[in-house]
């Protein structure tokens, strides 16, 4: 596979009061990729995917926020739901002048970019789904003490969610659960995760998302009939050890887009860490057509 040479760059937008850091490769006259990340992490997540691609796409990608390096002014009082993530990243395409792309997403990626997908789907050119669910048997069952939550977003419940997930031991089980290799894991992206957790405020954020999650389960009917109308070039490509979003999440795909290629790795829910290369290779085969 050949590499780029064409520098990331490492930016801020402004965009519906926030301050958006993003990360972007490429030439912009090339195809645009708009990659998005998901729990607990950032773009970091993309520092060796975005290599591999930036000689064949535009790359950007953007921290949400409450994640990364992207700054939410105090006093912007903003109330963390997906909803308010969605308008965010829509207001950040904007800002950096992105009118077609196609969307690599990942975890909270994805309801977030599929909201933009339903809002405007004349933008996008295809699809990149990296444990990205939007089909209710895609949840496994690391979702129970979540939906316990959901169902009683009780102080109790709250604490036991903050217990299980936000701290390093839980945040290192998402990179390794799965993983035939632990070695191949760098520590780099649990110990950056856990680190920006800890800033003032960060964990109530996360709760916040957390108990907000169970409305993605009522607009997965939107972007199945996405998927079903539009019919964009899309690659399915799963670690199928991943405790949280499930092999037969990504199976369902091929339900309402019967050309959606599907391929499940021998890996966990953070992919990228062991199998950049491969998901790179496979995504210049199945989008390397894809005009922007």
């Amino acid at each position: 596979m050949s590499t780029s040479a064409s520098p990331i760059h490492y930016r801020f937008a402004d965009a519906d009061g926030v301050r958006v850091f993003y990360r972007e490769a490429g030439d912009p006259a090339l195809p645009t990729l708009l990659l998005l990340h998901g729990f607990p992490t950032g773009s970091y997540q993309f520092r060796n995917l975005i290599p591999l691609l930036a000689d064949r796409f535009h790359i950007v990608a953007p921290d949400l926020p409450g994640f990364g390096f992207t700054e939410v002014p105090g006093e912007r009082g903003y109330r963390y739901t997906f909803d308010a993530l969605a308008t965010t990243l829509e207001a950040f395409v904007t800002a950096v002048g992105l009118t077609r792309y196609a969307l690599y997403v990942f975890d909270y990626g994805a309801p977030t970019g599929l909201r933009l997908a339903v809002a405007h789907p004349e933008r996008i050119t295809g699809l990149v789904s990296q444990n990205g669910n939007a089909y209710l048997e895609g949840l496994g069952d690391a979702w129970a003490p979540i939906r316990t939550y959901w169902a009683a977003p009780t102080a109790e419940h709250r604490q036991g969610v903050l217990d299980a997930a936000l701290n390093l031991e839980g945040i290192r089980w998402q990179y390794t659960h799965g993983v035939s290799d632990e070695t191949l894991v760098a520590p780099e992206g649990y110990m950056l995760d856990t680190l920006l957790m800890e800033r003032p405020g960060n964990k109530d954020i996360q709760l916040d998302l957390f108990l907000d999650y169970q409305n993605n389960l009522t607009l997965y009917p939107q972007f199945q009939q996405f998927f079903r109308d539009y019919l964009v070039p899309t690659l399915v490509i799963w670690g199928e050890h991943d405790p949280f979003f499930i092999p037969p999440g990504a199976h369902a795909y091929k339900r309402d887009n019967p050309a959606a290629v599907v391929e499940l790795l021998d890996t966990g829910h953070f992919a990228l860490e062991t199998h950049a290369e491969h998901i790179a290779r496979r995504i210049r085969e199945v989008l390397g057509g894809v005009e922007g």
